[in-house]
């Protein structure tokens, strides 16, 4: 089981990078499931993009997926160190990417 922070490098040009600001992040995590590297080709070339890795482990951190407005999944616990007065910044692009979706017309 993986408890407490770990380092991410984020990649650039994703949402991710959009909402962090930077490359490298510490996140802190809570479980015992990981992403079988033996299928992260296989789900690249189907349209997953890998978004966040942990380097020291060779582990996926964050997904997004190729052609959505907002998707953006991870493996640790954003609301661990998400604050009423300093939300995470994972939450706080999620709520804008929300309201720019709303605010197009792209709502179907």
């Amino acid at each position: 089981m993986r408890l407490g922070a770990y380092p991410c490098e984020v990649k650039s040009g994703t949402n991710a990078y959009r909402a962090y600001g930077r490359k490298r992040i510490t996140e802190r995590h809570r479980h015992r499931f990981e992403v079988n590297n033996a299928f992260k080709n296989e789900l690249v070339q189907s349209g997953l993009i890998i978004s966040g890795v942990n380097n020291d482990l060779d582990l996926v951190e964050m997904i997004e997926v190729r052609d959505h407005p907002w998707f953006v999944g991870v493996q640790f616990h954003p609301e661990l160190k998400s604050r009423v007065v300093d939300v995470h910044p994972l939450f706080k692009d999620f709520i804008s990417a929300a309201k720019e979706y709303r605010n197009d017309g792209s709502e179907s």
